[in-house]
């Protein structure tokens, strides 16, 4: 019993591990040899798959950008349009500033991790078995030393860096709407305040301390929210992948609901983007 739960635990950290690269004294080194590597460790199948990812949606949108006519539209080019008119639609609603930038940044966030998240619809053991295969035919290389995570957004360091950019994004909007000025009182003179000059210089620390906590809680929140979800979805089917030939009808029932959180967080990405920078780019507090 002990040996079964051994190679469960086993195959579960092998499926949740990540392909890793760093420098070490002997040079490049891979996986195992990275444990003691410490922070500049590089998570090689994260930014494999998600470059990649990138680089599929540019195609498929530089695809229909040139296919466009004002004829009466294919298949292909009314599925496209209905995507840019959804999110065009949602950023006329919630961002009120006036930026050319927002929307497209809205349709490369919703689409971008909409195809990281839908990795997670992937049988778990295919991919990596193939890659296992391939590390041990051409390599040499142990199948169970070769790792791969084909879900980018499984991995904290990748959901992290999205919500990064956009913490950048909201700061930068900050100041370019309010100035320098500007944006230091909005963090110093709020939430409280008062007409007494000798009472408001003593609430500035306060008022500082809770306006960082509450701009650095955004970004922080839009990296765990999406890394959570997604994680938890992987772990399932991980989970549900050792049961054996009883995991074909669990598999489908949790991949039926899984679309809906695939597509859901990529929605609740792209929204709560939109109405931080909103919130930034006000003149209002």
């Amino acid at each position: 019993m002990a040996a079964e739960e051994l190679t469960l635990q086993s195959h579960i950290q092998h499926h949740l591990t990540n392909a890793k690269m760093c420098s070490t004294e002997n040079g490049i080194a891979f996986n195992k040899a990275c444990s003691e590597a410490g922070f500049w460790t590089w998570h090689i199948d994260t930014l494999a798959w998600s470059i990649g990812l990138g680089i599929l949606f540019l195609m498929i949108f530089r695809s229909a950008a040139k296919k466009a006519h004002t004829g009466i539209p294919g298949k292909f080019q009314c599925f496209i349009e209905m995507i840019v008119e959804f999110v065009s639609d949602n950023v006329r609603d919630t961002f009120h500033g006036k930026s050319k930038l927002i929307a497209p940044l809205a349709l490369t966030i919703f689409v971008w991790v909409f195809l990281m998240n839908l990795m997670d619809l992937i049988p778990v053991d295919f991919l990596p078995a193939f890659a296992g295969y391939v590390g041990e035919t051409a390599f040499g290389v142990d199948s169970h030393d070769v790792y791969m995570k084909i879900v980018p957004t499984t991995d904290i360091n990748m959901t992290a860096a999205l919500a990064l950019g956009v913490f950048l994004l909201m700061i930068g909007y900050g100041i370019r709407m309010k100035g320098i000025v500007g944006f230091i009182k909005e963090l110093t003179l709020h939430p409280f305040n008062s007409s007494n000059t000798v009472v408001q210089i003593i609430l500035i620390p306060f008022n500082l301390l809770l306006e960082t906590i509450a701009l650095v809680a955004k970004p922080f929140s839009l990296a765990l929210r999406l890394f959570g979800n997604l994680y938890a979805g992987e772990l399932i089917f991980i989970l549900i992948g050792a049961v054996g030939l009883m995991q074909l009808p669990l598999h489908f029932v949790w991949a039926v609901f899984h679309i809906l959180v695939i597509v859901l967080q990529a929605f609740v990405f792209m929204m709560l983007t939109i109405v931080y920078l909103s919130m930034a780019s006000s003149e209002s507090h």
